[in-house]
């Protein structure tokens, strides 16, 4: 597999088009921590990490819907940095998601973050992926 990430991003994606309540992704330390991002930004409803599962362990995901119309939370999930194509940026010019009501998630010399908290924290880095 050449993109881990993308790989993730397209699991997350079909289990919401399937109606899954859980999807399960093999693990990684970046994957965790965009996983930690997406719970604490209110996308999932919950995670938990299995490190005894596998060679490297698996990450469940509890996908969140609306109660009333049974649509996913997540509406899209991109991958703006490619393995072919990196994306950097300064930490002024890391794009806002439809006007900051989504958010993309930046791997910065400080760890994984929201484009908010990089701007905050005036660092720069790797725009990973966007989710809204």
């Amino acid at each position: 597999m050449t993109d881990p990430i993308a790989d993730y991003l397209t699991r997350i994606r079909n289990a919401q088009q399937a109606r899954h309540r859980v999807v399960e992704i093999p693990s990684s330390r970046m994957k965790k921590g965009i996983t930690e991002i997406l719970y604490n930004s209110g996308y999932i409803l919950k995670y938990k990490f299995d490190d005894d599962a596998g060679k490297q362990g698996v990450i469940s995901i509890a996908l969140k819907y609306d109660p009333i119309t049974k649509d996913p939370v997540i509406q899209k999930l991109g991958k703006i940095s490619k393995p072919g194509l990196r994306q950097y940026a300064k930490s002024t010019e890391i794009p806002r998601i439809i006007n900051g009501l989504g958010i993309a998630i930046v791997s910065t010399s400080q760890g994984l973050m929201t484009d908010k908290d990089a701007r905050k924290n005036n660092v720069g880095g790797e725009v990973v992926c966007f989710v809204y």
